[in-house]
């Protein structure tokens, strides 16, 4: 069963980070999984706000085959990326309690 899981890292202090999003939600067929393409555009959209909108240094990986897009910060996020990152998990806590844990996987992780 596929299913698309999604780590939010955070370090003690509760600061973001980074997160990695990896797999495919498996609810419809290539090109037509709508909960595939909510998660993608959620976390895309993170990623471009950052790098648009804040002065934070992080790195991202991603492999399109595996569904997986991952994210560091060099220093744990600042004010507007911590509030770009809520808002990615506000956007799939939505996700998630529209379409359910079938298809979609939220965890939180401290380090």
């Amino acid at each position: 069963m596929s299913m698309i899981q999604v780590t939010m890292i955070r370090n003690r202090d509760g600061k973001y980070i980074g997160f990695d999003c990896i797999g495919h939600a498996g609810y419809a067929g290539s090109g037509e999984d709508i909960v595939c393409a909510g998660v993608s555009v959620l976390v895309i959209n993170t990623v471009n706000s950052i790098r648009s909108y804040t002065n934070e240094i992080f790195s991202t990986d991603t492999d399109e085959d595996a569904g997986k897009i991952t994210l560091r910060f060099e220093k744990p996020a600042g004010h507007d990326a911590q509030l770009l990152m809520q808002s990615l998990v506000l956007g799939l806590q939505g996700v998630y309690s529209q379409y359910g844990a079938r298809y979609m996987k939220l965890n939180f992780k401290e380090v």
